[in-house]
């Protein structure tokens, strides 16, 4: 086993590599290395994701909620979340004190901007991961063969997300290939006249403050080729391969006929292209002069002695907590309590076209058997 930041160095600072025991991992391992041949440069992939951790008894913090909000407050109201849970199973064991604790916990994170919290003796926080593609002279780099993709077209949501469950230690040993890349993605800060003054100066601070890393398992968007360069989707991102390829599907048939405002024969070529994209279950994708790729992403969280790097002061957060949304919406006379439940929510035209091609979408997945063929 090596450790590539040398012997006497804090633990979150180590980058430990040892031999991949299992085959698979092996072959992952050897995968990783070509794909620095094929794929040398490394680009950012959109802005920062946010999930809750909780610190673990036996060393490091624990995923409870998974790396897919694309700004802090949404991870803040995932834990709300998961103090909710906590409260009905202490409601449940007929544990007051702990009910009570745990509800207290979340309706404080309906009101405050908070990132840290601890209940029940232990520590839960909010944590921020950067986002990276590998890019060459073909493009981006696409999903890997070892890239775990048991889904079947349509279906990907029934997949746990990969990251929940896993412990981020930096102590933990990865492969040569894995090592040498955190490496690599560590050293990387904005560059000047790239980003807004802040942006830059908080990635040069997290660079102290935060010196170590852990990757998580990688996860997949998509990609549009425009005038001769690949712009990845800066939206949320999937678990799987599968994953990217059903939102990349869903966009051909509902938000860009949408979009556009195509007519029902100006959809059909989009139509066709997801149809094919279920079908052959490919990486690439032509149509209407456009092109598409689902590509593979890593994501990088930066750790220091207290463990995984929070929110950064210049990470995008416009959402506030829900209760301060919704007294604001009060006191602009959005919201009242005077309004009748039962009476229905008027729709203007944009969103009735919305509506209409999403029920259109539910009624073929409907028409559909579960293999996604006419049952």
């Amino acid at each position: 086993m090596a450790e590539l930041d040398g012997e006497n160095v804090p633990a979150y600072r180590m980058v430990r590599v040892t031999a991949p025991e299992a085959p698979v991992a092996a072959l992952a391992d050897v995968e990783a290395w070509r794909a620095r041949e094929s794929y040398p440069e490394i680009l950012l992939a959109g802005g920062p994701v946010f999930g809750v951790v909780r610190e673990s008894e036996k060393g490091g913090w624990e995923v409870v909620s998974s790396f897919s909000g694309l700004a802090p407050q949404d991870a803040r109201d995932d834990m709300g979340c998961q103090f909710r849970k906590l409260a009905q199973e202490a409601e449940k064991d007929g544990d007051m004190a702990a009910y009570e604790e745990c509800e207290a916990a979340a309706k404080r994170t309906d009101w405050e901007t908070v990132d840290e919290l601890t209940v029940l003796g232990v520590r839960y926080r909010v944590a921020r991961a950067e986002r990276f593609i590998r890019s060459g002279r073909q493009g981006p780099e696409p999903p890997r063969p070892t890239d775990v993709d048991p889904a079947k077209p349509g279906e990907s949501h029934k997949i746990r997300d990969s990251e929940r469950g896993m412990v981020i230690d930096p102590f933990t040993a990865t492969g040569m290939s894995e090592g040498i890349l955190k490496v690599e993605l560590l050293a990387l800060v904005r560059k000047a006249g790239t980003v807004p003054h802040d942006v830059r100066e908080d990635s040069l601070h997290a660079a102290q403050t935060h010196p170590g890393g852990v990757l998580l398992p990688a996860a997949f968007g998509t990609a549009e080729k425009e005038y001769g360069y690949w712009r990845p989707d800066s939206t949320g991102t999937s678990s799987t391969p599968q994953g990217a390829r059903d939102t990349l599907a869903m966009s051909m048939r509902v938000m860009i006929p949408w979009q556009l405002h195509l007519g029902r024969e100006e959809r059909v070529p989009y139509m066709e292209a997801a149809d094919r994209l279920d079908e052959e279950r490919g990486n690439e994708l032509k149509v209407a002069g456009r092109e598409f790729r689902v590509v593979r992403i890593e994501r990088l969280v930066r750790i220091g002695p207290d463990g995984p790097e929070g929110p950064r002061p210049s990470d995008p957060d416009p959402q506030p907590p829900v209760m301060v949304q919704d007294q604001q919406l009060r006191e602009q006379g959005v919201v009242t309590d005077d309004e009748d439940e039962d009476a229905p929510v008027e729709l203007d035209e944009d969103t009735r076209r919305l509506a209409a091609l999403f029920k259109e979408e539910e009624a073929r997945r409907d028409g559909k058997g579960s293999d996604g063929n006419p049952g």
